[in-house]
């Protein structure tokens, strides 16, 4: 197990720390020194196996952590938000470790995180928790592309899905939003008619147009600039949107969007039950 405190002996070496578990089950010098030194190069902590934990950096003890998992070569690695207590620069770089970690030692591991980046990058299969039940179990690509909820919806993706809440109308053309506006849809949903719905779309599958005629209106109301590209901020029906714009797309606070909704991207949620309709 691993933990995001690191938990070390702080008046132990890197290489007591790793091996005091080994030595308590009794296990040989020459067999503890063997297993010590081969998950120091795994995660290439052999210069530092006499150093003391107030000596590392929060990465470092991190890894210390983890090679006192791996010489017990367990069968099932449980790692509980390994990375909560890193800044963000090191995050990035212990989730790129713990990818090549996992490759190299091809042993189980069970990731517990609340950070959903993590949940993408790292895992070949993803459960989604809410309240002890269990909303999906997919690949990450499944989880991102189908979300099985609301709540799934919102908790994948950075940013998150824009969600709409509205009633379909008669014909199933239009979504009437909460202010009494109406949403045009690329395609009707007759079977739905009068049916309270969720609508929801990615920001970056919005798709932004010139000719206003063919596109839904939105008043812009905030942009950030992220480099790679810009997030452009507004509301429908009094519900926060977000569009994902190429970085050299930089619309003046004030100015107006027109959006087009890709029918393939839309995804529906039932209100009541937050469950995806297809």
């Amino acid at each position: 197990m691993v933990f995001q405190n690191y938990a070390l002996y702080p008046h132990m070496s890197v290489y007591d720390n790793m091996a005091y578990g080994l030595k308590i089950r009794g296990f040989g010098k020459q067999h503890i020194r063997q297993r010590v030194e081969e998950a120091a190069r795994i995660l290439e902590l052999g210069p530092l196996l006499l150093r003391k934990p107030r000596e590392l950096s929060g990465g470092q003890r991190q890894r210390v952590a983890m090679g006192r998992a791996i010489v017990r070569e367990p069968a099932v690695f449980l790692f509980d938000e390994p990375l909560s207590n890193l800044d963000a620069k090191l995050r990035v770089q212990m989730r790129l470790e713990l990818q090549q970690l996992h490759r190299r030692l091809k042993t189980t591991s069970l990731y517990v995180t609340h950070d959903q980046v993590e949940a993408m990058t790292l895992a070949q299969r993803v459960i989604v928790m809410n309240k002890g039940v269990a909303e999906q179990i997919g690949t990450p690509s499944e989880v991102y592309q189908r979300p099985a909820s609301l709540f799934v919806a919102s908790f994948i993706g950075s940013p998150a899905m824009n969600l709409l809440p509205g009633i379909l109308s008669a014909d199933g053309r239009q979504l009437l939003l909460g202010d009494g506006s109406a949403l045009p849809l690329p395609q009707a949903r007759s079977e739905w008619s009068g049916r309270r719905v969720t609508l929801g779309i990615r920001p970056e599958h919005i798709q932004l147009v010139d000719d206003p005629q063919q596109g839904i209106a939105l008043a812009l109301q905030t942009l950030e600039l992220l480099g790679a590209d810009n997030l452009a901020h507004g509301q429908w029906g009094g519900v926060g949107v977000i569009v994902r714009l190429s970085h050299e797309n930089l619309p003046s606070p004030g100015s107006t969007l027109y959006l087009q909704l890709p029918a393939h991207a839309l995804h529906f949620f039932d209100t009541q039950s937050g469950l995806r309709i297809e």
